[in-house]
């Protein structure tokens, strides 16, 4: 009965281990948690750009990977892209921010 019982706990800790490295994230992915703060960083930027009245948002596309927001998109000014960029750092959670908007 040791045994079985000895066996049954290498099993359990063995899947509990696999599921907990399943949930990590590498170099190029992101894992469960980090996925969920990205999604909920990208919705508060777009949400600010939104909210400025001198930015057009529908031209502005965002995107987060680890935190780190990523601007492009086409903008009518530099002034413009300016302040989506400082807008951007200022929303909780962003580690950085990438500009690669365009003008137009």
């Amino acid at each position: 009965m040791t045994q079985l019982n000895n066996h049954f706990f290498t099993f359990f800790l063995t899947l509990l281990m696999v599921s907990l490295l399943g949930c990590a994230s590498t170099a190029k992915q992101s894992g469960t948690g980090e996925y969920l703060d990205d999604t909920v960083i990208t919705t508060k930027v777009k949400a600010a750009i939104f909210n400025e009245p001198i930015l057009k948002s529908a031209e502005i596309n965002v995107e987060t990977f680890k935190g780190v927001v990523q601007l492009s998109g086409f903008v009518s000014s530099q002034v413009h892209a300016n302040r989506a960029v400082e807008i951007a750092r200022s929303v909780g959670g962003v580690k950085s921010v990438k500009n690669d908007m365009r003008i137009k």
